[in-house]
């Protein structure tokens, strides 16, 4: 029986556990904080969670239009509000439901699990320092290191838990921020300023280039910084923070050009870094990048022989989708089974705001650029019949495809739940479907996704043949 030790059990930890006992391997996971790792516990359930209670206030605020009237006061005049204490309380609960459910799971497959924290003792062996006190050694034939990544901060504006926060420690909070300074503008940053400014908090989002989410689609990120903007943030762009510092109940940041931001707290979104020191990497043979990050290949092997790697310690798009399938291709790999290597073009993405951001494929940039010959058509959602009926006003479906064939080969949904919109554009990449293909099934009218049909049938193209005569 194959020996499998996996460190760490986040998302490419704990799946990887559950195909490994599938295929008869004699599994241990050594696990330091929780089963689920940062996704579950600090991360995307948590977040997502805050992330629905405000879209809820949100759809509230702004369901004027639809005829709503709450307690004789106008939705936007404050009579809703949130009580974070609450919304905290439940999310704390889910987090911990969740992580059971995930070691329950392992438990029922056979999956041992360690409490503590793995490291390599060369390529073959992982000694765990028990929770509890203790070391145990674990001889391997197969080891997956799936440790994660923390939150980065800056040199001059370090984390107090109470005022200077980072997306880890917002939900120990029990009253809602008086004004939030939120600095950075990726994908968590935005997802955080959405979600309080939809609370109800004032926000401030520090952005140091010129528009907000400057990796995602520029038409996407555009319709995002108008709605936020509509909708009372403040969006400081080219801004880039040089310091925090706690100011009696209060931060001040301040500004590379001198400038100075106060607010009753800040949150840090500055983006992550691998948790792969002092574990003994080096000695085992692994490689590590200039960032610290684990060097896998496509199907999560690194350097150092039976050794592999899978999720945000590796850098590999950091999704938990991402990880959970590097964490099963190990597997798959590792003990023999058919396994197809990770492919990036088939990766569904989505920022958590409001309107979501989805995407898929192949982008805007890489068609501009000439990386990709394709074709686009962007079809915005204010012509869609059940848009109009729930009003919504922001948002649209743009779909690439290769110009002779009409195969689908990248796409971008701004929408209410275009996490959920993606998957037909997920399906039609990996299957290579063409745009008629996608156009011809049917669709609901009225839905939202009719869009995602109609976007296929502007970008069909018939052949032009020669008549007889």
């Amino acid at each position: 029986m194959t020996r499998v030790v996996i460190v760490g059990g986040g998302p490419g930890g704990y799946e990887a556990a559950l195909v490994a006992a599938q295929l008869g391997a004699e599994v241990t996971l050594v696990d330091r904080d929780g089963l689920g790792g940062s996704a579950v516990l600090t991360d995307c359930v948590p977040s997502k969670t805050l992330v629905a209670t405000a879209d809820v206030l949100t759809e509230i605020r702004e369901s004027g239009e639809l005829g709503v009237r709450i307690a004789g006061a106008e939705p936007e005049s404050g009579a809703v509000h949130v009580d974070l204490e609450s919304v905290n309380t439940r999310v704390k609960a889910l987090v911990k439901a969740q992580s059971a459910d995930i070691a329950a799971a392992q438990e029922r497959e056979g999956v041992r699990i360690v409490r503590g924290t793995g490291r390599l003792d060369g390529p073959d062996r992982v000694v765990a320092e028990l929770t509890d006190g203790g070391i145990e050694e674990l001889t391997a034939d197969v080891i997956l290191i799936s440790t994660g990544a923390h939150p980065r901060v800056l040199p001059d504006a370090v984390p107090d838990g109470e005022r200077i926060l980072t997306w880890e420690q917002v939900y120990e909070l029990d009253e809602l921020p008086q004004r939030l300074i939120v600095v950075g503008s990726g994908v968590t940053g935005a997802e955080f300023a959405g979600a309080y400014n939809g609370l109800g908090c004032d926000v401030v989002l520090v952005s140091s280039r010129d528009r907000v989410l400057p990796s995602e689609d520029a038409d996407a990120a555009t319709v995002l910084e108008d709605v936020f903007t509509r909708r009372g943030m403040t969006v400081l762009s080219r801004s880039r923070a040089q310091s925090v510092v706690r100011q009696g109940d209060g931060v001040l940041v301040t500004l590379t050009d001198g400038r100075t931001v106060e607010g009753s707290h800040c949150l840090l979104a500055v983006g992550s870094i691998p948790n792969t020191a002092d574990i003994g990497l080096e000695k085992a043979g692994v490689g590590l990048d200039k960032g610290g990050f684990v060097e896998v290949d496509r199907v999560s092997r690194t350097a150092a022989r039976g050794v592999y790697a899978a999720g945000d310690c590796t850098g590999v798009l950091m999704l938990a989708s991402v990880a959970a399938m590097q964490g099963r291709i190990a597997m798959w790999h590792a003990l023999g089974d058919a396994v197809q290597p990770l492919d990036l073009s088939e990766v569904s993405a989505t920022v958590f705001t409001s309107p979501e951001i989805a995407t898929i494929g192949w982008s805007q940039v890489d068609i501009d650029s000439g990386k990709v010959d394709a074709v686009a058509v962007n079809l915005p959602l204010t012509g869609n019949a059940r848009a109009k009926m729930q009003d919504f006003k922001d948002g649209f479906v743009k779909l690439f495809c290769r110009p002779g064939t009409g195969i689908v080969v990248g796409g971008v949904i701004v929408a209410p739940r275009a996490s959920e919109l993606i998957h037909p554009l997920s399906l039609a990449i990996s299957a290579n479907l063409t745009v008629d293909q996608v156009a011809h099934a049917f669709t609901v009218y009225p839905s939202l996704s009719g869009s995602i049909a109609e976007a296929a049938r502007r970008l069909h193209r018939r052949e032009q043949v020669p008549r007889e005569r």
